[in-house]
């Protein structure tokens, strides 16, 4: 299994002069490439190889114009080419959108294979430095210089904090103890996820208690002469603001997806589609701002590494309309209506805690008990549709990222 260990860096000056550099040539490499793949398709309805975008930097050094590509390190510039021919083999299957050019005001990266960096008993040492580069190792039980990574990232955020990202294949960890609990989460907005045994978590809003001073930055930003200085340090002031609101909401998610894995062996979701909900323009500000993509990737990649079974079952399947005692489907339910009594047997429901058992129906994981108190199997035109999609991990292996701290 490969994990990632990401933690802050702090370069000295002739480092980080060495590494915006190496970021800057990141950056041509990358726009060139993607500028004369176009440029190729368009005039000779040709498409680039690999192989020709490396003949193409290697021709781009010996130019005066393009010359200081020579000056950094190549590992990254070679991993950046490669990068590129991976996005337009994943935008071709339909998995990702069309790579962009990139910019110099966003998030900054380089890659350091194996042979581009050496861990000593110092610190790291990267290509083209003198010194060793000062990392906040946050693993007391984990030795640094003993790491074997198989390759470094070394990233600078738009609010100007430096990470190191360490990529280590390591073996399987241990799994964690059996509990016998189902549980199936039913994810909103209101609340941010409600379980089939009747909890409920709350939504925290994060976003909302920075939204005012949001607002406020960035109208100074606006107003602000473009190319200035004062514009350089508001639009840093901006983006330590939403990297606040981003490591929040980060930290919120892993907590509750370490807490589900740890409680249940099985947890079964609903397959939502954020994309499509977000165009509802009423809701699309609250639903974006939840992260209930990031919490699912979360919860996958941790049940898969614990031993923890991780269902999802149809995103049309009707949780909220079904009666989760007798299985009775309601023709309509609107969306303001969170508390309702079921026409069969006059159970009352809370909509959410009804859609979460619903879930756990659903996915095959619970029964339904009868009046006399034994499990009985639904019946009849009202018993609930196996689930369609069950995910499986994938055959590339996923890289969870530990942050410090965490």
């Amino acid at each position: 299994m490969r994990t990632a260990y990401k933690v802050r860096a702090y370069p000295d000056p002739e480092q980080s002069t060495l590494l915006r550099r190496t970021f800057g040539c990141v950056r041509v490499v990358w726009n060139e490439t993607l500028a004369d793949r176009q440029r190729r398709y368009t005039t000779e309805q040709k498409s680039t190889s690999y192989k020709d975008t490396d003949a193409a930097l290697s021709e781009w050094k010996k130019t005066e114009e393009l010359a200081f590509l020579g000056e950094v390190s190549s590992v990254p510039l070679q991993q950046t080419l490669r990068h590129q021919h991976t996005a337009f083999q994943s935008f071709f299957k339909g998995t990702a959108e069309y790579p962009r050019f990139k910019n110099r005001h966003s998030r900054q990266s380089a890659h350091y294979t194996r042979s581009a960096f050496r861990i000593k008993t110092d610190g790291l040492w990267l290509a083209k430095t003198t010194a060793s580069m000062k990392v906040a190792w946050s693993w007391p039980g984990i030795d640094l210089a003993r790491l074997d990574p198989t390759m470094v990232v070394v990233s600078r955020e738009a609010d100007g904090r430096w990470f190191v990202t360490f990529a280590v294949d390591t073996t399987d960890p241990a799994l964690l103890p059996v509990t016998g609990e189902s549980v199936g989460v039913d994810l909103g907005i209101k609340d941010f996820a409600v379980l089939s045994t009747g909890e409920k978590i709350g939504n925290p809003r994060h976003m909302a208690r920075h939204e005012r001073g949001l607002r406020r930055h960035q109208r100074r930003l606006a107003r602000m002469q473009k190319g200035s200085n004062n514009r350089a340090k508001q639009r840093r002031r901006l983006a330590r603001k939403h990297s606040r609101v981003r490591d929040a909401r980060r930290d919120f998610l892993h907590k509750t997806s370490t807490d589900l894995v740890a409680r249940f062996d099985t947890i079964a979701v609903e397959d939502l589609a954020p994309r499509n909900m977000v165009r509802n323009r009423r809701l699309a500000k609250s639903i974006s701002e939840c992260g209930w993509g990031e919490f699912r990737s979360m919860l996958e990649y941790k049940a898969e590494q614990s031993g923890r079974r991780f269902v999802v079952i149809d995103r049309w399947y009707p949780s909220s309309k079904t009666c989760s005692a007798c299985g009775h489907l309601l023709a309509v339910l609107s969306l303001g209506t969170r508390h309702w009594s079921c026409p069969d047997c006059g159970t009352r429901h809370d909509r959410d805690v009804n859609a979460a058992k619903n879930i756990l129906v659903a996915a095959g994981l619970a029964e339904t008990p009868n009046a006399c108190g034994g499990d009985v199997r639904r019946h009849g035109f009202s018993r609930p549709h196996s689930p369609v999609k069950q995910e499986f991990p994938d055959v590339s292996p996923r890289i969870p990222v530990l942050q410090g701290g965490e």
